[in-house]
């Protein structure tokens, strides 16, 4: 038993959103160790080592919003009344008043409210309380405080109450990008593979959006980092994904130039093989540095200095980045020491004489963002209602270019994780630097604020992975254990705020993975700000432990059988993942009691399906029992239990509702095994049928398999 807190470092860690308890996946409590939470505190900029520093924070936190005429920043929503604390000297006058993004102004009316005056450094501060009224437009404003001879300013971010789902039920592909290659394909799935499977599906299978996995940019040099979930940056895009042919520059080039570059790859597409990112971005990226040298449209080139402009400071920034890793290697760490400065003279030096090269790089974010415009264009003209729904991953590589860019935001001494689960008994450590919030308060929230608008730019909505990480975030100190870690709170009203402003002003849907151990009441919360929430079936079960009843399943959410983490529905159907796991050295339990209690879920699954009159007569007693095993059985009726699941999906109240397209091929291994790093080829694994066949695009779309399951899916609700 941990020995009590001492009350100071306690209260200090609550004011600054600390956790120094919590309950963990038994629903026991736990205390938190007063060596975490001194880290975590130092990573916030809190002096805590010692029993004095620790009082002395505390003293000043105590009245820091007291030392402010206006908050950093100030959250409201449309259409609600708030109010806004003022602190000057007790007595004086004050005028407040709003300067909207367009430049009119609203002046604020005070509030009769009485607060008690503190003494603040030996000065009486009274608190004067101004009505926000509830009809300021949506936007990011600026408040202005006057009195006397002192002024200030402060952020207003004024977000909707809520985002207005569409009408109806909605249905399309989930997909790794990069696995679904099509004959063209340079041995990897691309922009304009995206863009014809978007066109196909939405005209010929009525679906409504395409979800894809997270199309972050990774370093551009070999090794390329396999995970779309640990990307060197999140606000750009990797250029692996462009359809080189779709490339205007590069049709300048001999058109035997292009192919000769292109067959070894595609010979590649039909061949039982992991995919190779590195040979496929050395292929493209000589290609492209060819196209860029032979720019001559004038007009390509006021579009690309157009875009550039509009991109700003970040996008120098990670083109500036690209071009060190081009010249200098990885890791960053073994750069010259000037250099991991990213606002260094010596990196303007570099910046200046590696002018060509940082072009180079912003000049393929320009491709990326004109080919994911026209995917967009084509889903919305194949009749989709919603086109792509981006993937927004948690966090970035420590050591890449987001990190590097924007330290002045992020914590140090401290990673992401997640506690201990279930699944995962001595908790996780994801190795990604965590925003520090009060750096990103100070900074306007402009670096998550780009980040949200950036992913929304071209495409009809977004899936945050582990939204939770909005609300609060699992700190784990350098060199310790997952486990010894704790929760830090964030502001969930601004970052999910700034996330549904950001949506509604382009008409986006909002999906959050809310997945594992989430607080009850943050789904409500979600719900109530019209987030769609994720429902994976295998995991839907009510207090019993039974299947969960179609009608008693989620509206507001995106419904699907499976996810990238476990195996397509085949897979799961007849126990890869059990076995999977078993080869890998992951399993806690004898392989034995792993596979009798799995068999029984799985079992569960199929009855309730068969209750559910979704079963031809007879499958599931034959399921059920027999001589073979539990998976020979199954895999003899795989087929129609997979479309039963996803009829299954289909009669509940869900808005939303995924189909895995490797379920169309009938495919059975998992794109990536949690816990595993280079022991699995996570995200190395193509689209293949249940054979290990490959399947390219064209027999996915010439696939009955796709039909019937548009059927079942996309029929009435």
């Amino acid at each position: 038993m941990a020995a009590p807190l001492d009350s100071v470092l306690a209260e200090l860690a609550d004011v600054h959103g600390v956790a120094t308890s919590f309950y963990d996946w038994r629903g026991g409590e736990r205390q938190v160790s007063a060596e975490a939470i001194v880290s975590v505190l130092t990573a916030l900029g809190v002096d805590a080592a010692t029993p004095d520093a620790a009082a002395h924070a505390l003293k000043w936190a105590r009245v820091a919003a007291w030392r402010r005429m206006l908050p950093v920043y100030a959250i409201a929503r449309r259409g609600t009344a708030s109010r806004l604390a003022v602190h000057v000297d007790h007595g004086a006058p004050v005028t407040v008043d709003i300067e909207t993004e367009n430049g009119a102004r609203i002046a604020l009316t005070q509030a009769m409210v009485w607060v008690d005056p503190r003494d603040v450094d030996g000065a009486l501060i009274g608190e004067a309380t101004f009505e926000i009224p509830d009809d300021v437009p949506l936007g990011y404003h600026t408040l202005h405080a006057q009195s006397g001879e002192q002024s200030a300013h402060a952020q207003l971010i004024v977000v909707p109450d809520r985002l207005v789902a569409p009408a109806g039920r909605h249905w399309g592909f989930m997909l790794q990008l990069y696995a679904v290659r099509s004959r063209a394909s340079w041995a990897m799935g691309d922009l304009g593979d995206l863009a014809d499977l978007a066109t196909w599906s939405g005209h010929e299978l009525g679906a409504d959006f395409v979800l894809v996995n997270p199309l972050h940019a990774a370093a551009p040099v070999a090794p390329m980092e396999p995970s779309p979930y640990y990307p060197s940056s999140r606000r750009f895009v990797n250029p692996i994904y462009l359809c080189v042919e779709d490339v205007a520059e590069v049709a300048a080039l001999p058109p035997g130039d292009v192919e000769a570059a292109a067959r070894p790859l595609r010979e590649r597409n039909e061949l039982d093989e992991h995919l190779d990112r590195d040979a496929v971005w050395s292929a493209k990226r000589a290609i492209l540095e060819r196209a860029f040298t032979h720019r001559t449209d004038e007009r390509r080139r006021a579009a690309f200095v157009e875009f550039t402009q509009a991109q700003g400071a970040t996008l120098i920034d990670f083109a500036t980045w690209c071009a060190l890793a081009d010249r200098h290697g990885l890791p960053s760490a073994t750069w010259p020491l000037p250099l991991h400065d990213a606002r260094s003279p010596d990196v303007v030096a570099f910046r200046e004489s590696e002018s060509t090269l940082v072009e180079f790089h912003a000049w393929l974010q320009w491709l990326c963002s004109e080919q994911l415009a026209e995917v967009q264009r084509s889903a919305l003209a194949g009749g989709m209602s919603l086109g792509v729904l981006h993937d927004l991953a948690v966090g970035v590589g420590p050591a890449g270019a987001d990190a590097w860019a924007m330290r002045d935001v992020l914590a140090p001494g401290v990673v992401l994780g997640a506690p201990a689960d279930m699944y995962n008994q001595q908790g996780q450590r994801w190795n990604l630097p965590p925003w520090r919030p009060d750096a990103l308060a100070a900074a306007g929230f402009v670096p998550f604020r780009d980040l949200v608008r950036a992913c929304l730019a071209h495409g009809g909505g977004l899936r945050i992975d582990h939204v939770i990480g909005l609300f609060r975030q699992w700190w784990v100190p350098e060199g310790a254990l997952p486990a010894d870690g704790t929760y830090l709170r964030l502001d969930h009203e601004a970052m999910v705020g700034i996330v549904i402003l950001e949506a509604a002003r382009v008409g986006a849907v909002i999906v959050g993975e809310d997945l594992g151990n989430v607080e009850p009441w943050v789904r409500d919360y979600l719900r109530a700000r019209g987030v769609f929430g994720t429902s994976i079936l295998w995991f839907e079960h009510d207090d019993a432990g039974r299947p969960r009843r179609p009608a008693d399943w989620r509206e507001l959410c995106l419904a699907s059988v499976t996810t990238h983490d476990l195996p397509p529905a085949a897979g799961y159907l007849t126990g890869e993942h059990v076995e999977l796991r078993h080869h890998l050295g992951l399993l806690e339990r004898p392989i034995e009691e792993e596979r009798h209690l799995d068999e029984g879920e799985r079992l569960a699954w199929v009855r309730a399906l068969d209750d559910a009159g979704l079963l031809r007569p007879g499958v599931a007693s034959a399921i059920g029992s027999g001589d073979d095993s539990f998976a020979t059985r199954i895999d003899a009726h795989v087929e129609g239990v997979v479309e039963a699941l996803h009829a299954y999906l289909a009669s509940t109240p869900a808005q939303l509702i995924g189909v895995y397209l490797p379920d169309v091929a009938g495919d059975r291994r998992p794109v990536n095994q949690p816990g595993t790093v280079d022991e699995y080829p996570n995200w190395r694994v193509p689209v293949a049928d249940s054979r290990r066949r490959p399947v390219l695009l064209e027999e996915l779309m010439a696939s009955p398999v796709a039909r019937r399951l548009a059927d079942l899916v996309g029929g009435p609700e």
